[in-house]
């Protein structure tokens, strides 16, 4: 099992930036793909973007394309988020999660695809 702690969230005005992080200890960090999803308040949880194990595979949702960018540093355990151009619509609680196969190069962006969760992180944007 892995654990997964997640930091960055905030208040930010629209059109400004975050970037989150997403730290991962328990397992081999670099043989799993990671993902982001969000959960905005009475809506179901959403995939926002994965990497694969190598960081050579990276996808997203079309609402975030061009405006945000996973990335990973295996030496250190960290996902990150980097997100630009912030919009009102992209305020929700943001998570990251673990594939639940090993070195998955095929993107899957089910939340059940996905065996551990972080606590989530606010991402609040004003407008």
């Amino acid at each position: 099992q892995v654990q997964l702690v997640e930091s960055g969230g905030g208040l930010v005005q629209a059109g400004g930036s975050l970037r989150l992080s997403c730290a991962a200890s328990g397992r081999t960090f670099s043989n799993y793909a990671m993902g982001w999803f969000r959960q905005a308040p009475g809506k179901e949880r959403e995939f926002v973007a994965r990497i694969s194990p190598s960081g050579s595979i990276k996808s997203y949702v079309d609402s975030v394309k061009g405006r945000f960018t996973i990335s990973r540093d295996n030496a250190k355990n960290t996902v990150y988020l980097q997100m630009n151009s912030l919009k009102p619509e992209d305020t929700a609680v943001y998570s990251c999660a673990s594939d639940r196969i090993q070195m998955r190069s095929r993107v899957v962006v089910t939340t059940y695809e996905y065996a551990s969760w972080g606590q989530g992180t606010q991402v609040t944007v004003s407008s």
